[in-house]
């Protein structure tokens, strides 16, 4: 493999950091995580229907681009790099994903096209109030009726799940314990019973909300995969999610560098530029260190991703594992070198901070994944 971007891939990378710096600025990033929504509808509309980054995972025949994760690593590290909010990352990284692997036919026919033209937003909701990404964690009932099941249980933490239309819904038959039991089910968002409100968060650039089941009546076409057997479907999806996680974290690490190699130019102290004195010189070097390590691992899963190379689940992992400690790294010490401004709010790098641990937090965090590289590869 060659860690390198082909001609078409770079001048994907080079008109998404065009757009991204006319259409998200640091003006714009904080006019957006104000609204409740958490984006500007017509920024979206824009990425959907006139650039296309919706349609990147899905094929041709479903109205998408059919291009891989390789591209979609291209994109998420510069949508990081700006901070974009947009429910890019819970439509495409996770809801698409799971459509792709668990949604027969029929069910592809009738969700794709939507999300593929930007006209349909869509979430996963797994986590809950214990906050565990494993099979475990999952105890939203799944009951069956007839043809049919019952939903009751509250889901939190939702990525855009207050304003995604489609929702990708994890669930438990009830008695079944671990990885045993788990259905998927895909259902519009107005299904009656379903009551969602947005959570206040950390994070204002990345929406959260809490979805609550009372007696929702889901239809057996619904169902993604075969039923009770849910959870290597999103097992699959987390680990595609998390490699697209990486890459994002990549591109806020690297502008976590940026902002303070910048500040370090030109804060004048003692008569010199912070840059001059050593602690801040170490300090940006092991920033830059951590940088291009990240950039290492998040290029080869992506790599690994777009080939469905057996060892991805390891590589997923182990991407997500060092993105997050590098992410958080770089984002804290850009507040160090910052001094007192780094966390006030006229400066942008708190901004980075916050995007850091949230991000570092979703879809596991750096001790749940070492482990599961441990688990994935036999120690």
């Amino acid at each position: 493999m060659r860690f390198a971007f082909t001609e078409e891939q770079e001048a994907l990378r080079d008109a998404a950091r065009g757009f991204l710096a006319d259409h998200s600025s640091a003006a714009q990033v904080r006019a957006a995580m104000q609204t409740e929504a958490g984006y500007d509808p017509a920024v979206w509309q824009r990425i959907g229907a006139e650039l296309g980054w919706t349609a990147i995972l899905i094929p041709e025949a479903y109205g998408g681009l059919g291009l891989g994760y390789v591209e979609l690593v291209a994109l998420m590290e510069e949508m990081g790099a700006a901070l974009l909010c947009a429910p890019f990352f819970s439509t495409v990284c996770l809801a698409t994903n799971a459509l792709l692997l668990g949604g027969d036919e029929a069910q592809k026919q009738r969700y794709l096209p939507g999300v593929a033209a930007g006209a349909t937003t869509a979430t996963v909701a797994c986590t809950e109030q214990n906050g565990r990404w494993d099979a475990s964690g999952i105890e939203l009932c799944a009951e069956p009726r007839g043809a049919s099941f019952l939903l009751n249980g509250t889901k939190t933490f939702v990525l855009d799940g207050h304003t995604a239309e489609l929702l990708i819904v994890a669930a438990r038959r009830r008695g079944t314990r671990g990885e045993e039991g788990i259905c998927v089910f895909a259902l519009p968002a107005d299904t009656p019973g379903i009551e969602r409100r947005l959570l206040s968060t950390m994070d204002q650039t990345r929406k959260q909300a809490m979805i609550t089941f009372r007696d929702v009546a889901v239809p057996a076409d619904a169902l993604l995969g075969r039923e009770g057997a849910g959870w290597p479907l999103l097992s699959g999806v987390f680990d595609l999610a998390a490699v697209g996680l990486a890459a994002e974290q990549l591109g806020g690490a690297q502008r976590c560098l940026d902002l303070s190699v910048d500040y370090a130019k030109q804060r004048v102290q003692f008569g010199r530029p912070i840059g001059s004195f050593q602690a801040i010189k170490h300090k940006c070097a092991d920033m830059l260190l951590r940088v291009e390590s990240a950039r290492s691992a998040g290029y080869y899963a992506g790599w690994a991703a777009s080939v469905q190379e057996p060892e991805l689940p390891a590589l997923a992992s182990l991407a997500k594992a060092y993105c997050s400690d590098a992410y958080f790294h770089c984002a804290a010490e850009a507040i160090q070198i910052h001094g007192g401004v780094g966390f006030s709010w006229e400066y942008d790098v708190h901004l980075y901070f916050k995007r850091a641990k949230s991000s570092e937090t979703l879809l596991g965090d750096a001790t749940y994944h070492r482990e599961l590289v441990a688990q994935r590869i036999g120690l």
